[in-house]
């Protein structure tokens, strides 16, 4: 009986004659009324199934449907068509040709200046020559592995060969309390990310409350395809209401690309809540099961590969930063606090300029140790799973995904034994990489600069290696951090303050700090703005834990999160108990930036300049 009952295909209404306006049927025998297709469809394809169809009343001639003079045509609606079973209507992708073949760099010829070729490769020695006849255990040595540049280039203006495509899943929070200026932000936010993709690159927006809907299909980021179109109608349909379903919104992001029939080199979700999960996770704290949020699928093995990381983004300060930081940890993703509402294109535009140039996948690194006594004894290699064999003559390291001139530092501790009376020089070990060019596809194989050592004979001065030092600060300014949220979740708050209090003396005691170093004032400050966000109970509940755990995840991963500082590092507990806050941009994010999100960032606050002024100019009307 079903079958036969005439329905439109997008708003499922009645077809029959005088009942919700006259109708259309497509080549392909999907009906729509005239109404429906105006509006939904911007290119010469079935809206439902994306079939061509030779004619389209969007495509009619001037002689057969005049159209209305331009001063007197509506803004288009947005229809929501019904959900397909299965979500395999994605866009075709844009194909551009690849090389055959695979490459190989040396050392020589990978060096990672904007525009290089190839993943560079260096190491760094903790002191450069130890005495002959002595052993050293634990004698450290630094890894760092640079991506290619993306040139001089703007990223946004690139053409479609010169980066890896995207497919970009936006979940985003309309429940009831992102009404009024939140969602009017959400809505702008979404716009900058919509022009800032490109036509090869996907879009697909989900929304949820106490559900979750695919607002649209995973539609190319074309002007002249009408996906841009389209996109822009989905956001400006977003409408608040609701409570808070964040494990119903990650399920449909997940089946949008499970269930894909093509897929762009690159993917990724972004997910925005202001609330609390109170479906799939109804109790919080410690006892919560925020795993149970992450869709299998979306599950970070940890062997360099990520089918999809969840870059998270806790909007105001009611959301559940514990979840959020779950979420972002689970999937390989980011975590960014966005207290400052108004900044939440920035957060955005920052994040997209890094999935728009990512220029590496499936990044290994490995070490071989190169003389027979050399052992190593451990990795610090923070979110990324590293192994070291039994013997300990080699190891190797996951990384995955790198944007354009990214960068990361690991830092291995080795034995290394006494040298034969012969010999001057102890070579330690050998680093190689392997992974997928981007911009190629290719599989691709870089030898790196081996770890030497210089063997005097006798003991002279040394100078330990200013990389080395910055790195071990770092790292142990990561794990008083650690530290001091784990005692501030038992209600620790002075002993929280006091650890944190001692690593910032040690960063300023370290000779990388004393020789000026950016990285350890900007991670003094840092630690100085968190002393005073988990100072009492209710300084960390508001914003203290969502502050300390987007620190965590940025130095997990060595990727810039957004954070806002509320004051300079001099009066950062001043200002916290004062409650004065400004937009100033967290400094320790600043230390993983890359020029293209740097570029995309600049981009998003020129475009809130203009508005702003507009709406003042406007105002003096």
């Amino acid at each position: 009986m079903e079958s036969n009952i005439s329905t439109c295909a997008i708003c499922n209404g009645d077809m029959r004659r005088g009942i919700g306006g006259s109708g259309f049927t497509a080549d392909c025998s999907h009906q729509f009324h005239f109404r429906c297709v105006l509006a939904s469809s911007t290119s010469q394809a079935c809206p439902l199934c994306s079939a061509r169809c030779r004619e389209l009343p969007s495509f009619r001639s001037s002689k057969s449907t005049p159209s209305p003079p331009a001063s007197r045509v509506p803004a288009q609606p947005f229809f929501r068509p019904k959900e397909p079973r299965v979500f395999d209507d994605d866009d075709p992708l844009v194909r551009a040709p690849r090389p055959l073949g695979d490459r190989h760099h040396s050392a020589a010829g990978s060096t990672s200046s904007s525009g290089s070729i190839a993943v560079a490769l260096n190491t760094h020695c903790e002191y450069s020559s130890l005495p002959r006849d002595a052993t050293h255990e634990n004698f450290a040595v630094l890894l760092h592995a640079r991506a290619p540049g993306s040139g001089c280039m703007s990223i946004a203006d690139a053409p479609p060969r010169a980066r890896a495509p995207l497919d970009l899943v936006t979940v985003l929070d309309v429940s009831g309390s992102m009404v009024g200026s939140k969602l009017a932000l959400l809505k702008q936010a979404m716009g900058f990310v919509v022009d800032s993709l490109g036509p090869a690159d996907r879009l697909c927006v989900v929304s949820f409350s106490s559900g979750a809907s695919r607002l649209m299909r995973l539609a190319r980021m074309s002007e002249s395809d009408g996906g841009k179109a389209l996109a822009k109608r989905a956001v400006e349909s977003l409408a608040a209401g609701g409570g808070t379903n964040i494990g119903a919104a990650l399920r449909k992001a997940a089946k949008v690309l499970d269930d894909r029939l093509h897929r762009n080199a690159v993917a990724s979700v972004i997910l925005l809540s202001d609330g609390q999960d109170t479906y799939t996770v109804p109790r919080r704290g410690q006892d919560a099961d925020y795993d149970a949020l992450v869709p299998p699928s979306f599950a970070y093995t940890g062997d360099g590969y990520r089918s999809a990381p969840v870059h998270t983004f806790g909007f105001g300060t009611d959301h559940d930063a514990a979840a959020m930081h779950t979420i972002a940890e689970a999937t390989g993703g980011t975590f960014s606090f966005i207290e400052n509402e108004a900044d939440i294109q920035d957060a955005f535009a920052q994040c997209i300029g890094g999935l728009l140039s990512v220029a590496v996948q499936e990044l290994r690194v490995d070490v071989a140790c190169a003389n027979t006594g050399v052992r190593v004894r451990s990795v610090s290699s923070g979110c990324y799973r590293s192994r070291i064999d039994e013997d300990g003559r080699a190891a190797s390291i996951d990384v995955g995904e790198l944007y354009a001139d990214e960068e990361r530092r690991f830092l291995l501790l080795m034995d290394v034994p006494r040298a034969r009376v012969t010999s001057d020089v102890t070579h330690l070990m050998q680093v190689s990489c392997a992974y997928r060019d981007m911009a190629t596809g290719l599989p691709t194989n870089v030898d790196g600069e081996d770890a030497v050592v210089l063997r005097p004979s006798r003991a002279a001065s040394l100078e330990r290696s200013a990389e080395v030092d910055r790195e071990r600060v770092r790292l142990e300014a990561t794990d008083g951090i650690a530290a001091a949220r784990a005692a501030a979740e038992r209600g620790a708050h002075e002993e929280a303050v006091e650890i944190l209090r001692k690593k910032q003396r040690a960063v300023a005691r370290s000779a990388a700090a004393r020789a000026g170093d950016s990285m350890c004032v900007e991670l003094s400050r840092d630690l100085q703005e968190m002393r005073a966000r988990v100072a009492d109970r209710r300084r960390y509940e508001l914003s203290g834990r969502a502050y300390v755990l987007a620190g965590l995840s940025s130095h997990a991963q060595q990727r810039a999160t957004s954070r806002q500082m509320s004051c300079d590092g001099e009066t950062a507990g001043r200002g916290a108990e004062s409650g004065r806050a400004t937009t100033q941009m967290s400094t320790a994010s600043f230390s993983y930036m890359t020029p293209a999100m740097m570029d995309m960032l600049d981009r998003s606050r020129r475009s809130r300049e203009l508005r702003s002024k507009d709406r003042r100019r406007s105002a003096n009307y």
